[in-house]
Parts: structure tokens; C-alpha cells; sequence
């Protein structure tokens, strides 16, 4: 890897985070007015598309992106990847954009501490410390006594659970599959599993809603296109430590557009939920590096 491919991976991921901020701005906008299982559907229906699309574009085409050794493993992988969207989407509702995504950023540290249990990986006694701060980073911002027990302190909450489940998931269906085909099952599941579940829940959207809608779509086609072109062009070590921008950013969006506030709880324990996160991010990467 060159460092000049390093170098446009690392903005590749910043401009991916940007968008996906701006993806879960509109989302919360949406889901104010309108149902989230309607909402996520509508976009799935898109992003689906966007998954056939790029699917038979590439050598093989359908045939071969659908090809998996592990078709249950993919099929809960993509179903429950849409089901935690509507969880976090809910969240914004209920807490905003940045309470929600400063628990959610626990997630890497879920992976790394479930990475022994679903992959069998070796957990060192560094990365539990760095667990253990992160998680106490995560009570800072539940407010232990005030928050916690309430239920909608405990949706991004739930929410990382599902999604660093769907990474561990992810990173053991490669094991036997391409990411390409993960790619595809992602896309087509999460469609149908959408699409069973949001009809029930379908409602008139205004025309400027519409519009909206539209927007959610492409941005978020965009983003995981750019998500792409991020891990062709740069190892995952590398630019992983900048999707923590993400919080940064849509923290701004919910700050400046739908004005919200940041307490200082929560500026402190997401301090401490993404440095605990850097740090693991560092330890595999210093691990491997060793091998």
C-alpha cells in the first residue's frame, strides 16, 4: 500500500462519514413525521438497486455475487443489519443525533470484546482495560441513576449491540465468502426484510417529503459507494481510526440544524468511548503488524 493510497483512503473515509451524517440527519427528519420501518423500507428499495446494479457489472454478474457457501449466515447477517437502522433511526427520534450516536460509538469496542466468543480470537488484557473505559464512558452518558433505566437511553444502546454482532458476523461469513457477495445479501435481504415487515406501516409522504426521500436514497447509495472505494484503495487499519468523525459530524447536524444541546456528560463519556476505541484499533493493528 502506497502512502498516497493511504492518504486519498483517509479522506475517502472522511467524505464517507460526512455523508453518512448527513444520511442519518435526513433519516431523523423523516422518521419525526412518518413511520421508521416505512422509512428504512423506502431506502432499502434503493439501496438494493444500487447493490443488483453494481452486482452485474461485475465479472459473473448476478449469478456470482449471489453464489455464497453459507446462505443462512448471510441471510440473518442482512436481516438483522436492516432491523438495527430502524432501532438507531428510533433513536434519533427519541434522543436526538447526539446522544445517540455518542453511545453508539461503543460498538468497536462490542466487536472487540465478542471478537473471542463468535471468532475465537485472543482478547489481551489491554484491550478489556480499554472495554472497561470505554463502557464506563457509556454510563457517563446514561447517567447512571437518572438515565439508565429509561428505555430510551437503552436504544442506541441496543443498537450497537445488533451492529457490532452484524461486523462479527461479517468478518466470519469472509471467512468462506467475498465481499462482494456479502455486499449483495446485504442489499436483497435487507430489502425483503423490509419490505415484509414496513407495508403494514405504509402512510401518505407530502411531496416535499418526497424529496426528501429521494435525498436519503442517493446519499446513502453515495455513502457506501465511497465505503467502497475506501477499502479498495487503503487497508481498513489505516483509515479506521477517521470514521470516528462520523460522531463529529452528525453531533453537528444536530447541533446546528435541529438544535440540539451537548452536556457535559456526554462530551466526557464519548471522550472516553472513542479514545478506548482508538486504542483497540491501535493494539490490532500493533498485534498484526507482529505476526
Amino acid at each position: 500500500m502506497t502512502e498516497q493510497n493511504t492518504r486519498l483512503g483517509i479522506w475517502l473515509m472522511i467524505a464517507t462519514t460526512f455523508v453518512f451524517s448527513i444520511q442519518d440527519g435526513i433519516s431523523r427528519h423523516l422518521a419525526a413525521d412518518y413511520n421508521v420501518l416505512m422509512v428504512v423500507m423506502i431506502r432499502y428499495w434503493f439501496f438494493a438497486l444500487f447493490v443488483i446494479t453494481m452486482a452485474a457489472r461485475q465479472a459473473g454478474g448476478l449469478r456470482r455475487a449471489a453464489a455464497t457457501r453459507q446462505p443462512v449466515l448471510q441471510i440473518f447477517r442482512g436481516a438483522l443489519l436492516s432491523l438495527e437502522i430502524c432501532v438507531m433511526i428510533a433513536g434519533f427520534v427519541l434522543l436526538g443525533l447526539v446522544e445517540s450516536h455518542a453511545v453508539f460509538a461503543c460498538y468497536p469496542l462490542l466487536i472487540a470484546g465478542l471478537s473471542g466468543v463468535v471468532l475465537g480470537e485472543n482478547v489481551g488484557w489491554r484491550r478489556w482495560v480499554a472495554i472497561g473505559v470505554g463502557f464506563i464512558g457509556v454510563l457517563i452518558i446514561l447517567q447512571p441513576g437518572l438515565r439508565v433505566f429509561e428505555a430510551a437511553a437503552l436504544v442506541p444502546l441496543a443498537a450497537a449491540v445488533m451492529f457490532a454482532l452484524y461486523g462479527l458476523l461479517t468478518r466470519y461469513a469472509a471467512r468462506r465468502d467475498d465481499a462482494a457477495t456479502s455486499f449483495f445479501w446485504t442489499g436483497t435481504v435487507g430489502a425483503v426484510t423490509m419490505t415484509v415487515i414496513g407495508l403494514w406501516f405504509w402512510e401518505p409522504m407530502s411531496l416535499p417529503d418526497w424529496g426528501w426521500m429521494g435525498a436519503l436514497c442517493v446519499v446513502g447509495a453515495l455513502g457506501h459507494w465511497l465505503l467502497i472505494r475506501v477499502y479498495e484503495v487503503a487497508e481498513a487499519s489505516a483509515v479506521q481510526p477517521f470514521a470516528y468523525l462520523h460522531l463529529v459530524f452528525v453531533s453537528a447536524i444536530g447541533l446546528t440544524v435541529f438544535g440540539e444541546t451537548l452536556q457535559a456528560n456526554v462530551v466526557i463519556g464519548a471522550g472516553l468511548v472513542v479514545a478506548a476505541g482508538l486504542f483497540t484499533l491501535w493494539r490490532a493493528r500493533t498485534r498484526a503488524r507482529n505476526l
